[in-house]
């Protein structure tokens, strides 16, 4: 599993030029799910970035975290995040999840999400989307499971 995570002061997706979510401060999470990914994954990934401390704090120190500021997220699904750009030019997709699982996990760590979180908001799986942000930073982190667990 992988969440790129972007500290934002603002960010927004657009479905059809409908707008399906917005946020202010908080974080854009670009999420990707491999077909190894499983729920008690998803849970400590969550609680990982829950408890990053990437805003600052009076000082200007980066101290504090998503709750202590009342920031809001925005989840994305992002298959291609497992993109595979070692052979030739174009990219291969073979490592992201198979839609009905990665779309079941998607919609897990929304509702983990917002049992933590007060404002979630989110895109729409398999949509076609446009995604807008001012990036608060920049300040721009990669979750990567394989990396931390």
């Amino acid at each position: 599993m992988k969440m790129l995570i972007q500290r934002v002061s603002s960010a927004s997706v657009t479905v059809e030029n409908v707008k399906v979510g917005a946020i202010k401060q908080g974080f854009l999470i670009l999420l990707g799910v491999s077909q190894e990914d499983t729920k008690e994954l998803a849970d400590k990934m969550v609680q990982k970035m829950l408890k990053l401390r990437i805003f600052s704090d009076e000082n200007g120190k980066t101290n504090l975290s998503l709750k202590d500021v009342g920031g809001s997220l925005l989840l994305v699904s992002q298959f291609t995040l497992y993109a595979d750009c070692k052979k030739g030019n174009r990219p291969s997709f073979t490592q992201a999840g198979k839609p009905d699982w990665a779309e079941e996990l998607y919609q897990y760590i929304l509702a983990v999400c917002r049992k933590e979180v007060e404002k979630v908001e989110s895109g729409v799986f398999g949509a076609e989307m446009k995604v807008e942000l001012l990036n608060d930073g920049p300040f721009t982190i990669l979750l990567d499971s394989a990396e931390l667990f």
